[in-house]
């Protein structure tokens, strides 16, 4: 296995591979999201962490999930224009996947071997947040409960 994030390639809204390669030496924060959750106005706070700290060097990455409550039965299209029109989204936001199981996408499967939660190698719901620094390295897991905002000083702290 690998020790960072960049030998993954997930697909975007259309269905590419994105090398996380592109995101060599940036600070990213990888959300799983979903349209329908209760959690879902944290897209606004995710996206002022984006516009607040993008020009230090952070990306943040969405990755749209329908395993919790199918609260994101949306197309990719469809889940793409709900972001931007409802939230102002402009950070990334890639092709919907699994986060669990055994279809779940290898970039979660790192993710949750590389910080665990309080399930585990699980992701417990919506809106779980990983923070890697620019060596491509897990920093830290933050809950779904874990408002945005409250990630501020890590992220600064990485910068």
């Amino acid at each position: 296995m690998t020790d960072t994030i960049y030998g993954f390639a997930p697909k975007d809204k259309g269905g590419n591979a994105v090398s996380l390669e592109d995101y060599r030496g940036q600070v990213l924060l990888i959300v799983n999201t979903a349209s329908k959750c209760g959690f879902t106005p944290q897209f606004a706070g995710l996206e002022k962490l984006y516009k607040d700290y993008q020009e230090q060097g952070l990306t943040i990455l969405g990755f749209p999930c329908n395993q919790f409550g199918k609260q994101d039965p949306g197309s990719n299209d469809e889940i793409q224009e709900f972001c931007q029109l409802n939230y102002g989204v402009s950070f990334p936001v890639f092709g919907k996947i699994d986060v669990n199981g055994s279809n779940a996408d290898p970039l979660f499967d790192y993710l949750k071997t590389a910080a665990p939660g309080t399930l585990g190698k699980r992701i417990k719901w919506n809106f779980t947040k990983f923070l890697i620094n620019r060596d491509g390295e897990v920093v830290k897991r933050y809950a779904p409960t874990t408002k945005p905002e409250a990630i501020a000083a890590d992220i600064e702290a990485v910068l």
